[in-house]
């Protein structure tokens, strides 16, 4: 970067061979410490330098027409032509053009932006090049992205890239993981420890039952003693079902008639009992635990052989309880 320039002496008059004007510290108060208004930088300069063409305040880096791509450029010159020349016509261009040039030096020319690198660009000895990535001005020498680590730097004018996390971050990160696994891991432990109960105990039926609760479905309005939970499953005979199996739970007085009404619309199985015709199309209860087909008229509540968290399952055509069959 090139260096910010400070008066120290007499103020810096404009130089006849330059496009831009150094503020006076003395009478241009108002001027000193304003940004630059190149659209890329808006740097902060403490003695900024004014453009005479489009009259715009410029850091050093971008003082020059060529820098800040002026909109008016070369209008200063044309002024300064205009007024070598006179009223009079006396004063010629031949006169004008065998003035001495200017020594390029850092107050009337740009800086090659290469850290190490003190060769003024812009000048008639050397040329600068932008380069569009880094949105810097560089010799020849150092205009490739190569030759000025153009990967490592940021932009002028574009922001900031967001920075990854720092060192503290990624220590409490690592240590909330490695807690977070240690809880896992020690209930994990825990529950391979723990005795596991038998599929036919009484824990074991009383933890189906609990999970069976947590999923049943039913009248929400019916009161909680009064609800009997049951696992129902519709056969694959009952082709109709669109759904094939679910967790209710429906009123404990209610007979295994009006359960089986209630979960075949719950599970969209198709009900022609009403209707009357043959056995074929009727639906029946078959309770799996106990193993038999259950009468339309038994009471869950009061039937000894249904249970709390049981499976029944709906089949059609199956037939009347044996028991029902008439004896010839």
């Amino acid at each position: 970067m090139a260096p910010i320039s400070f008066s120290t002496g007499t103020p810096a008059q404009k130089l006849d061979e330059s496009s831009f004007t150094q503020m006076d510290p003395d009478h241009d108060l108002e001027s000193i410490g304003k940004h630059c208004q190149f659209e890329f930088c808006n740097q902060l300069d403490f003695l900024p330098f004014r453009c005479e063409s489009c009259k715009g305040t410029f850091c050093l880096d971008h003082r020059t027409e060529t820098t800040h791509k002026c909109t008016h450029a070369g209008e200063w010159a044309a002024a300064r032509r205009k007024n070598s020349i006179g009223a009079t016509g006396i004063q010629s261009t031949s006169m004008i053009s065998s003035l001495p040039p200017v020594k390029p030096t850092i107050y009337n020319s740009s800086q090659c932006s290469h850290p190490s690198c003190k060769t003024l660009i812009h000048t008639l000895q050397n040329t600068g090049v932008h380069c569009n990535e880094c949105n810097r001005q560089y010799c020849l020498k150092h205009r490739l992205r190569e030759d000025h680590d153009c990967a490592k730097l940021t932009p002028i004018g574009a922001r900031p890239a967001r920075q990854g996390p720092s060192q503290a971050e990624k220590a409490r990160l690592a240590f909330s993981r490695l807690r977070t696994w240690g809880k896992d891991k020690s209930a994990n432990v825990a529950a391979n420890l723990a005795p596991k109960p038998k599929p036919n105990s009484a824990a074991a039926r009383m933890a189906r039952l609990t999970d069976l609760k947590k999923k049943a479905k039913g009248d929400p309005s019916l009161n909680l003693q009064k609800r009997f939970y049951l696992h129902v499953e519709a056969s694959a005979d009952t082709t109709t079902a669109k759904y094939p199996t679910g967790d209710f739970y429906f009123d404990s007085s209610w007979s295994v008639g009006k359960v089986l009404d209630d979960a075949a619309r719950r599970l969209q199985v198709q009900n022609v009992n009403n209707r009357g015709g043959g056995e074929a199309e009727r639906l029946r209860v078959f309770h799996v635990e106990g193993g038999k087909l259950l009468e339309f008229s038994e009471k869950l509540g009061a039937s000894g052989g249904l249970a709390q968290g049981d499976t029944i399952v709906l089949l059609r055509g199956v037939g009347p309880p044996p028991e029902l069959i008439e004896q010839r």
